[in-house]
C-alpha cells in the first residue's frame, strides 16, 4: 500500500458574481474576492492494486458520501489503466457546508493526493483544474478552487478554472488574521439555482469588484463585503444581532459567501474584542475559529 498526502487551506468569499453560462467547466466560475485561511482539509490517498476499481471515503474518521471527491477520484481512474483500491481520508478543520470553501479544498486536494498515487505528472494547475471541473459539475463552488490554489487575499478578476481565470493578489500589510463565527450550513446548490438571489448578486456584485480592483487594501475588502451580504439579502436575525455588536465596536464584519458565519479580516490587536463578542453568541467553543491567512495555497505533504 501506498500513501500520499496534501493540505489545502479553506477560503472564505466576501464577494462574487456568478460567471457559469459557458459550455465549457473549466470557463465557467465566478468573479470574486476572498481570503485563503492556515484552517483547511487534508487528505490522504491509500491505494493498492486491485481486480477492479474500488474506492472508500471518511471525513474525519467517518465514512461518508462526498459527491465532490468522488468525481474527482472517478475522474483518475480514468485516467489509468490499473484498477485500484482507495481509501481517502479527509481531515477537515473547518465547518462544512458553512463558507469555509470546504468542498473545494476536499477536491483539490484529493486531486493533489490522487494525482502523485497514480503518477499521472499532471502539473499543480492541471490537477487543480480536475478539481474546478468536479466542484462546477456539482454545483458546490465555482471560483474556491482558483483561490485554495492561489492563496492570499485574492481578486478573481476573470472567470474559470485554474489556468484560465485570473487572479489579483491583495497584499496585506501589518498583522491581520480571520476571526470567525460559524452558525451552520447553507445549501451553496439551491443559492446558485435560485433565479431572484442570482440576479442580486450579479447585479451588486461586479461593480464592487470593480472598486476593489480600484482600491486593492484589506479594509476596502472588508467594507465592500459588508455591502454585498447585505444587499444579497441571505443575512439571518442571529447573524444580524452579531453584526449589529460588531459595528458598535467599530468591528467591521460581514457574512461568508455562501454560509451562515460571520468573519472580519481583522488586525491581531483587535481580535480579542470581536471574539469576545463572538462568544456571546456562539453556541460552543468550535464555532469560534481565530486562523492566520494562508499565503502558499494548496500542496504537497511529505
Amino acid at each position: 500500500m501506498r500513501e500520499f498526502a496534501a493540505f489545502c487551506p479553506g477560503h472564505i468569499t466576501g464577494i462574487f458574481q456568478i460567471c457559469d453560462q459557458s459550455a465549457d467547466p473549466l470557463k465557467e466560475g465566478s468573479r470574486g474576492a476572498g481570503v485563503s485561511i492556515a484552517k483547511g482539509v487534508t487528505t490522504r490517498v491509500r491505494i493498492r492494486s486491485s481486480s477492479k476499481n474500488s474506492f472508500k471515503i471518511r471525513i474525519n474518521g467517518k465514512t461518508k458520501s462526498a459527491k465532490v471527491s468522488e468525481r474527482v477520484i472517478n475522474a483518475f481512474f480514468s485516467r489509468v489503466e490499473k484498477n485500484y483500491r482507495i481509501t481517502v481520508d479527509h481531515d477537515v478543520e473547518v465547518p462544512i457546508g458553512s463558507g469555509f470553501g470546504s468542498s473545494g479544498a476536499g477536491s483539490l486536494s484529493s486531486a493533489l493526493a490522487l494525482n502523485e498515487a497514480f503518477g499521472c505528472g499532471l502539473s499543480l494547475i492541471e490537477a487543480a483544474q480536475v478539481a474546478h471541473i468536479a466542484e462546477v459539475e456539482c454545483k458546490t463552488g465555482l471560483g474556491t478552487v482558483i483561490a485554495e490554489t492561489s492563496g492570499g487575499l485574492e481578486i478573481r478578476t476573470k472567470p474559470g478554472g485554474p489556468g484560465v481565470g485570473q487572479v489579483k493578489t491583495i497584499p496585506i500589510e501589518g498583522n491581520y488574521v480571520m476571526a470567525c463565527l460559524s452558525f451552520g450550513p447553507i445549501s451553496t446548490k439551491e443559492v446558485l439555482t435560485n433565479e431572484k438571489i442570482r440576479e442580486r448578486i450579479n447585479e451588486f456584485g461586479g461593480k464592487l469588484l470593480d472598486q476593489l480592483i480600484a482600491e486593492s487594501k484589506p479594509h476596502v475588502f472588508m467594507n465592500l463585503s459588508r455591502k454585498f451580504a447585505e444587499y444579497v439579502g441571505l443575512i439571518s436575525p442571529r447573524v444580524r444581532k452579531v453584526l449589529r455588536e460588531a459595528d458598535s465596536e467599530g468591528l467591521t464584519c460581514s457574512m461568508a459567501m455562501i454560509g451562515e458565519s460571520i468573519f472580519s479580516l481583522i488586525r491581531r490587536d483587535e481580535v480579542d474584542k470581536l471574539v469576545k463578542i463572538f462568544r456571546g453568541h456562539a453556541s460552543s467553543k468550535l464555532s469560534i475559529i481565530v486562523t492566520d491567512i494562508d499565503f502558499k495555497g494548496a500542496r504537497l505533504l511529505d
